[in-house]
């Protein structure tokens, strides 16, 4: 079985335009989650997806695996299952997709994330749960936090603090998502034929178009944090956690 890594690139964005390309120690961020990726156990292959051609340049500068895709994507989601299409990847073989802004992401994450569609041929998607030991993220609206049921399904994904406790206090464990997901093949063309969904729109979360239509989603919790950039600021930050 192939299981593939994708990481889906854009060059634009409002907050922090060319972030793919941004210099993290001397290294582009593109580069250090291709490598990390790369050290993982079961995964076959790793490629980058992206509609633009700096980026499509960059990633073949340094020997990488590039797949330039449509610019009409509303997600990554739906750009990693164009490149699953482009790799073809049968419909009980797996995608990764791994965030571009995740410098950081260690290798267990990506064999974590993939176990659980390994051993239940039935689920077709599962991402990753961090518990949350800073506090001020459980607050933070960048930082997206989430719910899960007894099973370790998720029940929601929000931008807001959840849960919350009606009654006061924050003595209880919370939960931030990781952005690294896995899906079988025939998930992703389910997905991305599925209309935009309400919640998904509001909160600006791709995965929670698969909750609005019924679909489940396994969430492995991470000993690893995987820290995002997502302003030119938060470089220098994730440059100190990288010195030894």
């Amino acid at each position: 079985m192939r299981i593939v890594a994708v990481i889906p690139s854009r060059f634009g964005s409002t907050r922090f335009e060319g972030k793919p390309l941004a210099l993290i120690a001397g290294k582009s961020m593109i580069h250090r989650v291709y490598d990390s990726a790369k050290q993982a156990r079961y995964i076959s292959e790793v490629a980058v997806a992206t509609d633009d051609q700096r980026i499509y340049n960059a990633v073949q500068a340094f020997g990488g695996k590039v797949l330039m895709t449509s610019v009409s994507h509303r997600s990554g989601t739906d750009r990693v299952a164009e490149a699953a299409e482009l790799l073809g990847l049968g419909p009980d073989e797996i995608a990764i997709n791994v965030q571009g802004d995740q410098p950081l992401v260690h290798p267990d994450c990506f064999d974590a994330v993939v176990e659980p569609l390994l051993k239940d041929p039935t689920l077709g998607m599962s991402t990753l749960g961090y518990e949350i030991t800073d506090r001020r993220e459980y607050y933070n609206p960048k930082d997206c936090k989430l719910v899960m049921d007894q099973q370790g399904y998720a029940l929601y994904f929000s931008r807001a603090a959840i849960p919350f406790a009606r009654d006061g206090g924050d003595h209880f464990p919370v939960y931030k998502h990781l952005g690294v997901y896995a899906y079988t093949r025939r998930f992703l063309d389910i997905f991305r034929q599925l209309p935009t969904g309400l919640l998904e729109e509001l909160e600006k979360l791709e995965q929670l178009r698969a909750l609005e239509y019924g679909h489940r989603i396994k969430v492995i919790l991470s000993p690893h944090d995987s820290p995002e950039v997502d302003l030119p600021e938060d470089i220098p930050r994730i440059e100190k956690l990288i010195q030894p």
